[in-house]
């Protein structure tokens, strides 16, 4: 293998001549180039492919151009190169490719004349392109909104390269370890006719090769009219692997055919032969004349030629037995797409899936559930990541080309949009890349932080008409911010992303004293600052609190200043740790009281006293003690039963009128804060746990609660965030589960939030990252929140769980559990409401006189919103982004289910006012992924057994008014026209400031404060 310095694969000009001369039909690409078949024979479409992790072993830079070595395959950059030159030496080779971050970044260094040869190879439909996202994601890991981002980047790399021929037919999830519904209905309403899946339970798939049901069409909605969440699903044979004896990579070791009969290698009639059994046999297993083989794998095709060579000879070899032997036999280069157009000819009546590829599993005592739940601090930074991505893209749209350059430098969200993408790969976000890869994850994400904050310092000097140097306090979790620690006065400034506006407790870090806070109006706002007992590996100075509101879609300023101790201060008080005095040890506000074991110190009751009602609660920490075959991938528990790390917890109490807590410490590495505010109808457990001791093969942490609720082995799962599924114990919906692991085959994957209910109380527990829950016994659900491992699980990595932390230590994690007691009827809203909520949180930046470029003139803007309303409660703004000179990227969803009360009905929303600082002038509604107008999607029509599906394609735009269904998200190209000028920006921001004798009473306000 060479490693050549060129932007591409040097093309012999002899080959180039013979291009120019073939007479092909370079078409419009898709279906219409696909090869023809053989209706009365047995096809086999041989799909030559690489799987290009982005980043795993070796970091994504090492992956595309580093030079490949026998243990560390890889160098994307030559493989891609060696490709596009094995194409065009046989017209009839097929090539198809997935991961669009590699792609991208090859297409790039091409010239025009390469550029061109790979845009007719794509014509021809000889190189196509499938699933077309900027990477293959994770599945059980992955937020949908962050799912949805990705695809979107990626395909619309595609559109803008290639147009129409260039766009994916069909979804390539062939190394995902298990699989979503939310994932297939995302699919399907980005256009897709199906979906190729590699990796599903070994147990089911051999029950559904025996039943015939590798392939089969999969519902992923039960709320969505179908077909809109219909995707057609195609189980490959060999996960994505080619078959035995059948490998011609440099990879590999199996013999190359070799025709020259006579010679001592001479092997072609034993690979035919062996072919067409294993031909013989997979067709045994599937339903029509169209079988697939995968030709390839990770990082295959480095020297393509090869490959190819071989697999000419197989073709020709097989083939040659129609004439010879009378076989019944045909082989051709194919893709996924083609194959899946001649399932779609059969005109066969399928079966209907509506649940999920969870867990997976691929022998007896090997459940992938592990993943779920490894590397929580990258889980938590990627969902923190997404969080500030959709900030950055709204101030970015709102504030147009003056967020890119500006008083503070060059703003940019594409870098964290690349790096948010990235982290959606099956090894980024799943916590199953190495540790020098995920460390790599981690500084792309810090890299595009950086970018985004200048577009926000930028965008938000445009939007408050003051040029302020914002400080971002990335350490306010760990109670770190230099900044409000030291400075003696300084500036709040709150973002709210929602559409709704949101209540917020400000909790920041500062030195001991008093502090007085003002809205933007110049008002006192009530503030303490509260010290707090050591109880975790975590230091805690005092943390100043005040409760700040945010408008939709806006902004607003808090000031805070430091005044001496010198005489009570009215609104402003200091608070120490209490012990209790009572029998019962309670906090509590209006909504609700927690009543703890005054002798152990654990939660054991939960009272809603909106809705009168009162469950026993049991929650503390446990851990199952790992054994061999626990890694980044499997969990395998030693024992059923895990161990408790304590029952008696040391205690402190904290009662102020801004904070009720109850701070726990069962071990000197694992603690948990359980917080009230007023006004808050959900509990807050606030865990912190590390750096977890080792012994034996490692430990993996879970907190459980445990009630008295008959659950009757149901409990509930959502899926990527989105739609809820039930899941049963000990139980699969649709093949009989042969129990081998009692915990880790019970394990699902919990994204956002995890339930239990008797039909009357349901007790919901949501997350801030993505974790491994379950219930493992009625009444009790458990979710696993940090592990550490001594051990492989032998699935590839080659490395142990073995995080460490700044000191070198094991990793110390803290994270949220935030708790809710619902009757099960009117549960949904305060679970869906809550997790838009946590996913999209108020962004807090800070900024001080001393750090202002200066202003525009007049007094700044301390108050903003970018709308002229709320939306609807039911109604979330998934995207709000730039995507043009005048043109936005607009997503609107409804966030509510079929079935769960008052909010799931349709909302009607009109456009024309609703922003404030542009007029919507014109609406082109897209597919999900905003890379075709929606009215011209045509997808393919299956007959199911289920009956017809009756189909609503009505997608009409008379005004700019739109209906919202249960469940539906609605994607828009907005033509905009702002609605000032941008000279006109700072007369009409200074319009809507408070006046400056309003603040002149507050400055004076201040300083009596200060006398």
């Amino acid at each position: 293998m060479t490693h050549g310095s060129g932007p591409g694969p040097h093309i012999p000009s002899f080959i180039l001549l013979i291009l120019l001369l073939m007479v092909l039909k370079a078409g419009a690409g898709g279906y219409e180039t696909c090869p023809s078949v053989h209706p009365d024979m047995l096809n086999v479409h041989l799909v030559a492919h690489t799987h290009n992790d982005v980043g795993w072993l070796k970091t994504v830079d090492q992956y595309f151009c580093q030079v490949s070595l026998p243990l560390f395959p890889g160098n994307v950059r030559n493989i891609l190169n060696s490709v596009v030159r094995a194409l065009l030496v046989n017209p009839t080779r097929r090539f198809t490719y997935a991961e669009m971050a590699f792609f991208s970044r090859w297409w790039k260094l091409q010239n025009k004349e390469m550029r061109k040869i790979v845009q007719d190879l794509v014509h021809q439909g000889r190189l196509e392109f499938a699933n077309g996202g900027w990477v293959m994601n994770d599945e059980a890991t992955t937020h949908y909104g962050a799912i949805v981002d990705q695809m979107t980047l990626g395909l619309n790399f595609l559109e803008n390269t290639f147009g129409k021929v260039g766009r994916p037919h069909v979804a390539w999830q062939i190394d995902p370890f298990g699989h979503s519904r939310e994932q297939a209905s995302l699919f399907a309403q980005m256009g897709f006719d199906g979906i190729f899946l590699g990796r599903v339970d070994y147990q089911d798939k051999n029950i559904r090769k025996r039943i015939h049901q590798m392939e089969q069409m999969w519902r992923g909605s039960d709320s969505l009219p179908p077909p809109t969440a219909d995707l057609f699903t195609c189980i490959l044979p060999n996960v994505y692997e080619p078959p035995r004896g059948f490998c011609w990579d440099i990879l590999c070791s199996d013999p190359t055919v070799v025709e020259e009969n006579g010679t001592s290698v001479y092997n072609a009639d034993m690979v035919v032969a062996q072919f067409l059994r294993i031909a013989a046999d997979q067709a045994s297993h599937y339903r029509t004349r169209n079988i697939i083989m995968t030709m390839g794998s990770d990082f295959h095709f480095g020297e393509a030629e090869r490959w190819f060579k071989n697999l000419d000879k197989l073709i020709q070899l097989v083939n040659a037995q129609q004439q010879a032997k009378g076989s019944r036999v045909h082989v051709l280069y194919s893709t996924p797409a083609c194959y899946l157009q001649e399932l779609n000819k059969a005109n066969l009546t399928w079966w209907v899936k509506q649940d999920d590829f969870f867990p997976y599993a691929d022998a007896p005592h090997e459940f992938w559930t592990g993943y779920f739940s490894s590397r929580p601090a990258l889980k938590r930074y990627e969902r923190l990541s997404y969080n500030f991505l959709q900030v950055c893209n709204q101030l970015e749209a709102l504030a147009g080309h003056a967020a890119n350059a500006g008083p503070f430098g060059s703003g940019n969200s594409g870098p964290l949009r690349e790096a948010m993408a990235v982290l959606q790969h099956h090894d980024a976000v799943s916590g199953t890349a190495r540790q020098l890869v995920t460390d790599d994850y981690a500084r792309q994400l810090s890299k595009g932080w950086g970018h985004c904050e200048v577009l926000l310092s930028n965008a938000l000097a445009r939007l408050s008409g003051a040029k302020h140097k914002l400080t971002f306090c990335h350490g306010l979790n760990v109670s770190v911010c230099p900044l409000s620690q030291g400075a003696a006065h300084f500036q709040v400034l709150v973002y709210n992303p929602l559409g709704h506006q949101v209540n917020w407790m400000v909790r920041l870090p500062v030195s001991e004293g008093h502090f007085v806070v003002l809205d933007p109006n110049g008002q006192a706002v009530q503030s303490e600052v509260v010290k707090y007992p050591v109880v975790d590996c975590v230091k805690h100075p005092p943390e100043l609190l005040f409760r700040a509101s945010a408008p939709p879609l806006g902004f607003n300023s808090y000031s805070v200043t430091k005044a001496p101790v010198k005489k009570p201060q009215p609104g402003s008080t200091t608070s120490s740790p209490q012990e209790s005095q009572s029998s019962v040890l309670v906090i509590e506000n209006e909504h609700i009281r927690v009543a703890f074991d005054n002798h152990t110190g654990i939660l054991k009751e939960i009272e809603n006293r909106d809705q009168k009602l009162v469950l026993r609660v049991q929650q503390t920490f446990f851990w199952y003690n790992a054994s061999r075959k626990s890694g980044a991938y499997v969990f395998a528990p030693e024992q059923l039963n895990p161990l408790p790390i304590s029952f008696s917890p040391e205690i402190h109490l904290v009662k102020t009128a801004l904070v009720q807590e109850v701070h726990q410490k069962f071990s000197d590495w694992c603690s948990q804060v359980v917080r009230l505010y007023p006004g808050q109808r959900h509990l807050e457990l606030e865990w912190t746990v590390g750096p977890i001791p080792l012994d034996d093969f490692g430990k993996e942490i879970i907190s459980r609660f445990d009630t008295e609720l008959k659950t009757h082995g149901l409990f509930y799962t959502d899926s990527n965030g989105r739609e809820i599924l039930e899941r049963r114990r000990d139980y699969r919906p649709t093949w009989n589960l042969k129990r081998t692991e009692p915990v880790a085959g019970n394990y699902y994957p919990v994204n956002s939030r995890i339930y239990i209910t008797d039909g009357n109380m349901q007790l919901t527990v949501l997350t801030d990252r993505s974790q491994g829950g379950s219930s493992l016994r009625d009444g009790s659900l458990e979710l696993m929140v940090h592990r550490r491992l001594n051990s492989d699980d032998q699935k590839g990595l080659d490395e142990p769980l073995m995080e460490t932390g700044p000191d070198k230590q094991g990793l110390c994690v803290r994270g949220k559990h935030l708790v809710l007691l619902d009757g099960t009827q009117t549960a949904a809203a305060g679970h869906r409401l809550l997790a838009e909520k946590v996913v999209l949180a108020p962004q807090v930046v800070f900024y001080t006189s001393g750090d202002s470029l200066g202003r525009s003139g007049g007094i700044p803007r301390r108050k903003f919103s970018a709308l002229h309303q709320e939306l609807p409660p039911a109604v979330r703004l998934l995207t709000l982004a730039l995507w043009g000179p005048r043109k936005l990227l607009l997503r609107l969803e409804h966030q509510f289910a079929v079935g769960e009360g008052s909010l799931s009905s349709p909302v009607t929303l009109d456009l024309r006012d609703l922003f404030s600082t542009f007029t919507i002038t014109h609406l082109q509604e897209t597919t999900l992924a905003a890379n075709q107008p929606r009215d011209r999607v045509s997808r393919l029509q299956w007959t199911l057994k289920t009956g017809p599906v009756l189909r609503t394609l009505n997608f009409s735009m008379d005004s700019a008014a739109i209906t919202l269904q249960p469940m539906e998200i609605r994607t828009f190209l907005a033509s905009i026209k702002w609605k000032r000028s941008p000279r006109a920006w700072d007369t009409a921001l200074r319009a809507r400031a408070p006046s400056p004798k309003g603040w002149v009473n507050s400055c004076l306000s201040i300083l009596l404060l200060l006398l």
